[in-house]
């Protein structure tokens, strides 16, 4: 891991950890708001999954995003990749659902501001993602141009 990926990933690995952790033990209302929510926008994913299972599964995928931000093993590719999808999922939905917008569709509603600047999970899950894929094919070259050398008849 980058120094530089460290103050972001822990930021948003917290938060989102956090917020997994708190949705395992909710409660049927919360439940059914949290499925109502990802059914309106999503319908063929998640119309006839039931509220308390859709709980669980999001409490699980955000312990999981959350996770993976924070264990300096895993790639920024992959931790960048997770937190791209989720974030995406979560503007998604915000673009999605008529109510969370207005009337343009884009800007916010006083309903759709707290999802709405879910936008910032997307920038920096394609930050560390670019991050990673660029560290890599620096790797890549590098190992290249050592392989060449070690090959090459003028080397020697």
């Amino acid at each position: 891991m980058s120094l530089t990926q460290i103050p972001l990933r822990l930021a948003t690995g917290a938060y989102i950890l956090n917020s997994g952790v708190s949705k395992l033990g909710a409660d049927e209302g919360t439940a059914q708001f949290l499925h109502g929510a990802a059914a309106g926008a999503y319908p063929a994913l998640f119309k006839d999954m039931e509220p308390a299972k859709f709980a669980r599964l999001l409490a699980y995928s955000e312990i999981g995003v959350g996770a993976a931000l924070l264990a300096p093993m895993v790639p920024a590719t992959v931790a960048g990749a997770a937190l791209t999808g989720f974030g995406c999922s979560l503007v998604g939905m915000y673009l999605r659902t008529p109510s969370m917008t207005l009337d343009d569709g884009i800007r916010p509603s006083q309903e759709g501001i707290a999802v709405a600047k879910d936008v910032w999970l997307v920038g920096g899950g394609l930050t560390l993602l670019s991050q990673g894929v660029v560290s890599a094919a620096k790797a890549g070259a590098k190992t290249s141009k050592r392989a060449i050398r070690k090959a090459s008849p003028l080397s020697s």
